[in-house]
């Protein structure tokens, strides 16, 4: 016989909060659950397990899209691990876009810290870079 477990005991198996399993649930990434008759979820060992692969694609960055596409590729017996493989090289090159776009926002802002002359003058070399950058944007757009 298949055991059950409550929401409270599913969030604490997986390391979820109940809210976060109720919203997992109410985005479709749950199947229907069972229910006692007071109305209360209940969770089985598969349904855990798709909680804890939740949770860790979410740990990885995922977005709730990418982790649908997980899941019904988790659920897919015939999947291919090229599928599977090829979704996660797709996250992996968007991190890497965002790790290169975090680095040349750390090098502008370390360069106008560097201008900085740190002192009690009105004079600021942060926000006249800040501005600065902010007209020549303007300038260079379309209209």
């Amino acid at each position: 016989m298949e055991k059950f477990v409550t929401i409270g005991e599913a969030a604490q198996l997986t390391g979820l909060s109940a809210k976060m399993i109720r919203h997992y649930e109410a985005n479709g990434l749950l199947p229907r659950l069972s229910r006692t008759e007071a109305g209360y979820r209940l969770y089985n060992r598969q349904q855990l397990a798709l909680l804890g692969l939740i949770r860790q694609a979410r740990k990885l960055g995922f977005a709730m899209v990418q982790i649908q596409s997980l899941l019904s590729l988790w659920r897919k017996p015939d999947r291919t691990s090229r599928e599977v493989k090829k979704l996660a090289n797709a996250h992996l090159d968007e991190i890497t876009q965002k790790i290169a776009e975090l680095q040349q926002m750390q090098t502008a802002l370390q360069q106008l810290a560097d201008h900085c002359s740190d002192d009690d003058s009105a004079q600021c070399a942060i926000l006249d870079g800040l501005s600065a950058n902010t007209m020549l944007n303007s300038a260079h757009s379309p209209k």
